[in-house]
């Protein structure tokens, strides 16, 4: 069964980067020794992308830290790839993804646009954990 509740400390919403560039949501520490990763449940929201450019991907990559300072991609959690297409962008897309018992502490959302992607950066993604 799914985890759906929410906590407002856990959500953070970040703007889209400029085509060619990436960056970060706010980061979540989820305490030292204090959880247990393969309960929690992670949720990202895009909204529809209409100005993903034709072929250019918006790649969303959820890293962990152990000491807030050296973030790596979570091992064994794949990439959220959307894709712009027949002149309209992209379309909204939601993933719920479990964690790892191996997360670390600390997590965060990296986006990355493709060069020449098109200017999404009024478009805001959703990343929350759900308990």
């Amino acid at each position: 069964m799914g985890r759906n509740l929410k906590d407002a400390n856990f959500i953070a919403t970040t703007a889209l980067p400029a085509a060619g560039a990436s960056n970060n949501s706010n980061v979540f520490n989820l305490g030292a020794g204090t959880f247990l990763p393969e309960e929690i449940e992670l949720q990202v929201s895009i909204p529809a992308t209409p100005s993903l450019a034709d072929t250019k991907n918006l790649t969303l990559t959820i890293e962990d830290s152990a000491d807030n300072a050296s973030f790596s991609a979570i091992t064994g959690l794949a990439t959220i790839v959307v894709t712009g297409a027949g002149g309209a962008g992209a379309a909204a897309k939601t993933e719920t993804i479990r964690l790892p018992s191996t997360t670390r502490q600390y997590l965060r959302l990296n986006q990355a646009v493709d060069a020449a992607g098109g200017d999404s950066t009024a478009v805001s993604t959703t990343f929350q954990l759900l308990f």
